[in-house]
């Protein structure tokens, strides 16, 4: 009796490595397919909605810890997962990164196909015309060489191959509609330039903001210190702007009747280049939609305000004058609020200086209306602008190490009896408040300034220009149709001469109008007379 035993398995000693080439290699293919590029563009797109829905730290910190604040353990959570930095977080820099990747993987071989297309000649003629979706036939009693001759001529612009085949036929395989798939990859092509400058555009660009009083003050572009609030992208640390000056002689705004705004006018001078050394100063009016360009940057006119002046005369006689810009509240009236702050000048003693620092804070009607002593503002206009000012002593906090706001004070100062208020009134331009210790404050007038933000940003033309391509490419590839025609000239079988032209056509993509496009052409072949359009 014979006994039949299993054959061992065989043992693969490469099996692992196999595994990790196939994985890696099903990896690669699935990440470079057209399917995954265009779920993680939808999931890009996705993913940017927070960074407009949220507030974002980079744009406003104070807003979105107020956010935070607001809602709790829900703002918590989305803190840790980056919802307020979205385009610096690892989720959306990982979908960017991946989306560009599989562009790349797709786009690399159908360039190849491309190329590879472009160099090689129209297929081969039917041998069974009539089964194309468009077939003509007809005799003709011109030879052979003539029908091909005028063939030739009316597919100019088309790429043709000429074929002989048996029995003295001779063929022509014409093919037009090249660009639509060069405009599919210039689309495809746009769009990975795009993503490649927008990335490129973070690491090198920065934007930052300034308010300048518009009375011929300065703003020079010489370092992050001149800013008051200033993004710089991954690779910028401020230390190598191109540098220019801006000098705001003045700002006008113009209203409707119902004070809705018209236009804001500021105008400016600059210099940059080779004008910082011979101190030239360039005029330029500056608007809101009008940005000043200059030393590869951009000057943006954002807002305005008003700074009232403050006058300070203190006991011995010494008098303080400052002018520091007041926040807008209300932007329909320019109702402001804020903070001047004074130091008592001749005290060197630090604890002595701290008991006798002065505040003047309270709100800046530019067209006053008091009612029951309140004091608001009915339109944005300077008329006889009015402020009501409560006027702080004792310890500003100014020498506590801490930054604090321009435009108020250390509110802690105030809960600890450190800064305390001495008087509160309503003043006119030229009129004035006394203290108790015969300090006298005179309110002076009211400036104005404005609000520039400076962006930096490189790769801004290329970025209109991958813009562009990807619209050309797309708007190629929508209009433009790929169609073949064939045509088989053969000698007719009667003996008298004369020939049988054969037409087959066939649109690659979508056949709508080219139906009569193929009529028109076939009907001009055979019967050898050009029709019109």
């Amino acid at each position: 009796m014979t006994s039949t035993k299993t054959p061992p398995k065989p043992a693969y000693r490469d099996s692992t490595p196999r595994r990790v080439v196939a994985f890696g290699r099903n990896t690669w293919r699935g990440l470079t397919s057209m399917r995954t590029a265009l779920m993680l563009l939808f999931l890009l797109a996705l993913a940017a909605m927070p960074g407009a829905l949220l507030p974002q730290r980079s744009l406003n910190a104070p807003k979105t810890a107020d956010y935070i604040a607001a809602h709790g353990w829900w703002g918590t959570l989305l803190d840790r997962l980056q919802f307020f930095d979205v385009y610096s977080s690892i989720w959306f820099s990982a979908i960017y990164l991946l989306l560009m990747v599989s562009l790349v993987g797709c786009l690399t071989p159908r360039t190849r196909d491309y190329v590879r297309s472009m160099r090689a000649k129209p297929v081969l003629t039917p041998r069974n015309l009539s089964r194309m979706p468009h077939f003509l036939q007809a005799p003709r009693t011109a030879s052979v060489d003539e029908v091909i001759e005028a063939a030739r001529a009316r597919l100019k612009g088309w790429r043709i191959a000429e074929r002989e085949e048996d029995g003295g036929a001779r063929t022509i395989s014409a093919e037009r509609g090249y660009l639509r798939e060069t405009g599919n990859l210039l689309f495809h092509f746009g769009m990975l330039g795009l993503i490649v400058a927008f990335a490129l555009g973070k690491m090198y660009s920065y934007e930052g903001q300034v308010i300048v009083q518009a009375n011929g003050s300065e703003f020079c572009n010489g370092g992050i210190y001149a800013y008051d609030s200033f993004n710089p992208g991954l690779r910028v640390d401020g230390t190598e702007l191109e540098p220019f000056c801006v000098k705001v002689n003045d700002f006008s705004a113009q209203y409707t009747p119902e004070n809705q705004p018209v236009a804001y006018l500021a105008p400016i001078e600059y210099q940059s280049g080779a004008d910082l050394q011979n101190n030239v100063w360039k005029p330029y009016l500056l608007e809101v939609n009008s940005p000043l360009r200059t030393a590869g940057d951009r000057v943006y006119l954002l807002g305005n305000g008003y700074s009232p002046t403050f006058t300070v005369t203190y006991p011995n006689g010494e008098e303080r004058t400052q002018t520091i810009q007041w926040a807008t509240t209300d932007p329909a009236t320019h109702l402001a609020e804020g903070a001047t702050k004074f130091d008592p000048p001749g005290v060197t003693d630090a604890v002595e200086r701290r008991t006798k620092q002065l505040a003047i804070t309270g709100l800046l009607a530019p067209t006053p209306l008091v009612q029951g002593g309140v004091l608001t503002s009915v339109a944005p206009q300077l008329d006889n602008p009015m402020v009501a000012v409560d006027v702080l002593r004792g310890d500003l906090g100014l020498d506590a190490g801490r930054s604090q706001s321009i435009f108020s004070v250390d509110q802690s100062m105030v809960d600890d009896g450190r800064l305390k208020r001495v008087a509160r009134q309503n003043l006119a331009v030229d009129e004035s408040i006394t203290l108790d210790d015969g300090t006298k404050i005179r309110f002076d007038g009211v400036g104005k300034w404005v609000s520039l933000q400076v962006s930096h940003d490189p790769t801004q033309v290329y970025v209109l220009g991958f813009a562009i391509a990807m619209f050309v490419g797309l708007g190629a590839s929508l209009l433009i149709k790929r169609r073949r025609m064939w045509i088989r000239v053969s000698p007719a079988d009667s003996g008298e001469g004369g020939t049988v032209v054969q037409v087959g056509g066939l649109a690659r993509t979508d056949q709508a109008g080219y139906g009569e496009e193929f009529n028109r052409i076939a009907d001009e072949l055979i019967s050898g007379e050009k029709r019109k359009k």
